[in-house]
């Protein structure tokens, strides 16, 4: 074996975090292939690898028998004791068969399969090293940009932006740093894809994992996430402990964890709601900043109708429907918003003292 290839497997050994183990048995792999396509009169070998020195020796494998049937697979008991005397009827029988001229006729094809095994488990390896990174945030930097693909430098391998991850209000330079969730890992011919965000929701979740201290220890609980990236999001947050106020560990004081997180975000505006199980109070609460007079949740308790005063309907539906919108992702039920005049008029919602005292007992 020659120095060069010596040193290829001390480089990536060290370079690129492949055991040694694994480059010894693909280099082993890689010239028992190179012998069987040149030798193939030897049905069974096994090759022997020294790493210290670069040699190597192939070895015939025979079974012992008393009386050979099958000469290419079998040696008798009398052949074989003659370079061993502690042979016996049912071992291996190895003996040396390394070729004169092996290195000339079997080098180029064990330096090419050498290669490709050797291409083969590091991506083995690399893929290991960042599936367990699906939903997680990386740091990485903007490399190349072309009309598919932003791609991004997270370390060892680039990872892929496609154009619908992409934040509409951002705009990417080369070598500009940013975070990115890990969405999709796939293994393929060329070795490991690794497709990244910056509008999945997930990433708005693990920035609050990262900026609250109580989501990270797990007082605070991340309950729903609802976004529309670069616009607007809403997320609810849940404390066991009735003494933690959810809401108030996730805005910070005076506003500084969430700040940091919309500054991440290029201005997307958050809201911070209270989860609650009773869908009545969630619905209410997710339909903040608006104020909500009541909530009636349907028999099938998928669909909810929304009564809110005349003038805080525009509010509550919002612009373009988005805070109706987002509100209903985030509860995870129909939401049908009617202003306080038609639900009079329709008989969903009391008109006088007396029906509000029995609405409200119902």
């Amino acid at each position: 074996m020659s120095t060069e290839l010596l040193n290829a497997v001390d480089f990536l050994e060290k370079e690129k975090n492949i055991p040694r183990e694994v480059l010894i048995e693909t280099i082993e792999a890689a010239l028992y292939t190179a012998y069987k396509k040149n030798y193939a009169n030897v049905k069974n070998i096994r090759v022997d690898l020294n790493m210290d020195n670069g040699t190597y020796k192939v070895y015939s494998r025979k079974n012992v028998v008393d009386e050979v049937e099958y000469p290419e697979d079998q040696v008798t008991l009398e052949y074989a004791l003659q370079s061993n005397p502690a042979y016996e009827v049912g071992d291996i029988y190895e003996e040396e068969i390394t070729p004169n001229d092996f290195g000339r006729v079997g080098a180029q094809a064990a330096k090419q399969a050498v290669m490709q095994r050797l291409r083969d488990a590091e991506r083995g390896i690399l893929y290991e090293a960042y599936i367990d990174k699906e939903n997680e945030i990386l740091i990485g930097t903007v490399e190349k940009i072309d009309n598919r693909y932003v791609y991004v430098n997270i370390g060892s391998t680039e990872a892929v932006l496609s154009e619908s991850e992409r934040m509409p209000n951002e705009q990417y330079k080369m070598n500009d740093r940013i975070k990115v969730f890990v969405n999709k890992v796939e293994q393929t011919t060329k070795g490991p894809q690794i497709f990244v965000s910056r509008t999945h929701p997930g990433l708005l979740n693990k920035l609050f994992e990262q900026e609250v201290p109580e989501i990270a220890d797990g007082v605070v609980e991340v309950k729903s996430v609802a976004r529309e990236a670069g616009d607007r999001s809403k997320i609810s947050v849940h404390a066991e402990n009735k003494d933690v106020d959810a809401v108030g560990a996730c805005v910070g004081s005076k506003g500084t964890r969430v700040e940091a997180i919309v500054e991440e975000l290029n201005g997307e505006k958050i809201d911070i709601v209270e989860w609650s199980e009773d869908p009545k109070a969630f619905v209410k609460n997710a339909l903040s900043p608006s104020e909500v007079l009541e909530v009636i949740v349907d028999e099938n308790g998928q669909s909810t109708t929304v009564v809110v005063p005349d003038y805080q309907l525009s509010l509550a539906i919002g612009k373009r429907g988005q805070n109706a919108r987002l509100a209903a992702k985030l509860t995870g039920l129909k939401i049908d918003i009617k202003p306080e005049s038609e639900a009079r008029e329709e008989g969903i919602y009391p008109t006088n003292l007396k029906d509000l005292e029995t609405f409200l007992d119902d």
